[in-house]
Formats: structure tokens, sequence, C-alpha cells
């Protein structure tokens, strides 16, 4: 196989991701392509064939998008909506208005947010600001100005979780919901043409959440081209050795 079509959300994340994964095909002499993909458009465009590799799909959440035929290959990180505080905290389900003022809540994580305060009545008449994923960073540096006392809920991987503002705060009894798999969506016409050792290699590959949020930092917050921030994480210079 000498070619294949890579689609993925538009967001630096996912872009990251997919030239992350592509670093892999070009090793194998396999000249790739983007496609930026609306979330509406995913199923069509899988089942149509317009693209070859979707990277990625987080399940279980997204098993209805697989079209027949298709395999589902790899564990590439694990998304998870995450609680985490500028200052170190106890485990979220013992804090109260005590130690937290508010609540800052990604715009992808509000769902998930709104299902665990019913667990979690000591914190469930704080104020709730949202705030879009690409406004997060901003949002948290302005409230550690201010030495706010805030609880944020957001998704890992994401840039704020590099940027060294935040400090993960344990979630016990996953209020949030449970950790995810990213993982690729190949079709059923490209494994056909796909190498075996391809696909071993793509099913064995590795990011983690840790060189997800790296990725995201360096594309979405420092403006990296994705090619380049991939490039970045193959060489070792991404992360530090000892992160």
């Amino acid at each position: 196989m000498t070619q294949m079509i890579i689609g993925h959300l538009y967001t630096a994340l996912h872009a990251g991701c997919a030239s992350a994964v592509a670093r892999v095909l070009e090793a194998h002499d396999v000249e790739v392509d983007f496609l930026d993909l609306d979330p509406d458009d995913i199923s069509e465009t899988l089942e149509s064939g317009e693209v070859d590799l979707l990277v990625s799909a987080w399940f279980p959440r997204d098993e209805g998008i697989v079209p027949a035929g298709a395999r589902v290959i790899g564990n590439l990180y694990q998304p998870r909506a995450s609680f985490a505080a500028l200052t170190p905290m106890g485990a979220v389900n013992a804090l109260s208005a005590a130690e937290v003022t508010r609540l800052v809540v990604a715009e992808d994580t509000r769902e998930a947010l709104d299902s665990a305060l019913k667990c979690l009545p000591a914190l469930s008449s704080l104020p709730i600001e949202m705030v879009g994923e690409a406004a997060l960073l901003a949002r948290l540096e302005k409230a550690k100005a201010a030495d706010e006392k805030i609880l944020v809920a957001a998704m890992q991987p994401h840039a704020v979780f590099h940027s060294g503002l935040l400090t993960l705060v344990d979630d016990p009894d996953e209020v949030l919901g449970a950790e995810l798999s990213a993982r690729m969506v190949l079709t059923g016409p490209a494994a056909a043409r796909a190498d075996s050792d391809l696909i071993d290699e793509l099913s064995e590959m590795m990011l983690g959440n840790k060189v997800m949020s790296a990725l995201d930092y360096a594309i979405g917050v420092e403006e990296q081209d994705p090619e380049d921030a991939a490039e970045s994480w193959q060489r070792g210079r991404l992360i530090p050795r000892d992160a």
C-alpha cells in the first residue's frame, strides 16, 4: 500500500495525533494525506471510503461510527474527564464550598460535570463557569493571578495539563465517568491493502495522555505545525527525558 488518507477532527489535539500516526506510516513508505472532519461527517466519510484511517475515535463512546468490515486497532491514549485545581486538594468527594468557590468546566465536559454534581451535593450549589476548550488555559492563568479557589473539570489530554498550572484532584468514585480508549478505525478496503507489519505496528503504537497534552500545547498554544510537533515527539524533544 503506497498511499493512505488519514481523517481526523479539526482540533489541535486530533491533528497532532494524526500527524504522529503519519510518522509511522511514512516509515513504511506510505504517502499520507490528511482530511479534516466535522464530527457530524465522520460516519458518512468512513462509509464512503473517503478516508482510509480515522485517527482517532474514543471507545466505547464512538462504537456506532464503525462501518461494516472496518478494523478497530490500537490504544493510542486514554481520554477521561478529570477534576483538577490550581493547588493540591483532597479527593473531590471530600471537598466543599470551604475549599472551592467556583467550578470552571470545559465546554466538552459540561454534561459529565452536571451528572457528577448529582453525586457531589457539597459542590452542587457553587457557581459554574463554562469555557471553550481553546480559552481554558487563558482562564486558568487569570484565575491563578487572582488566587481564585476554583475546581476545574476538563477532558484529558489537553494543553492545560502540560502547562504546569493544574494538579489532578482524585475522583475515587469516577463520578465524571470512566476512562476511554482512543483507537484508530481502518476501513475494510484499506485493511485489505495494508501490509500486515504496518497494521501490527499501528496496533502497538502508544502515545499516552502526557504526550498528547504536550502535542495539544505545542500546536494549540505555541502554534507549531502539527507535523513539526509530531517530529519533535518522534525525536524525543517534545517532553523532557526526565518528565
